[in-house]
């Protein structure tokens, strides 16, 4: 009776163990992957481009944005021009985006607009909701709007993205004034 009690103890502790190591394995956190960016192109926009990176990087886990090191292939570019911002993705977290003087020029605040094309560059579309909490709203919101970081949903989106390594098509957007 007592041997019978020490193996079931031993059955036990050994399934206990097992057990243990299967459940930490499934909850292990996907890799960081970390995108290099290049903003040598993006004239006197380089500091908000960098803030834009840094506005993502202050909400999601799964991604990272960092200034290309000397002799690697940047994952993104950034320019500028005198149009609309707009970005143009190869595959999810690949691709380039112009900031463009005109959304400036009519007021629209630079921080929101680097890190909106950011969030193109990560997967996310235009959502022309015309809330300033809502980064992805573009310039459907007010050009008042100083929001320039993703919402709660905005980066579970992208940390989704990324810790399942989805791939995104090809695909341009382009900031439009509001109608």
């Amino acid at each position: 009776m007592a041997l019978r009690r020490r193996l079931s103890t031993l059955v036990l502790l050994a399934a206990a163990l097992v057990g243990v190591q299967l459940a930490q394995a499934g909850v292990a956190q996907a890799a960081v992957r970390v995108l290099y960016y290049d903003v040598s192109q993006a004239q006197e926009f380089q500091q908000v481009a960098r803030q834009g990176a840094q506005n993502w990087n202050s909400r999601v886990t799964n991604v990272r944005l960092e200034p290309v090191p000397a002799g690697r292939t940047p994952n993104v570019r950034v320019y500028a021009d005198n149009g609309w911002p707009r970005t143009y993705t190869s595959s999810l977290g690949n691709g380039y985006w112009i900031m463009g003087r005109q959304a400036v020029n009519q007021g629209y605040y630079q921080p929101r607009i680097s890190t909106h094309e950011f969030g193109h560059i990560l997967g996310l579309p235009d959502r022309r909701t015309g809330l300033c909490a809502d980064l992805m709203s573009g310039s459907s919101a007010p050009v008042s709007c100083t929001n320039a970081f993703p919402n709660s949903r905005e980066a579970s989106e992208v940390n989704n993205r990324f810790a399942a390594l989805t791939t995104a098509p090809a695909r341009e957007f382009v900031w439009q004034p509001a109608a």
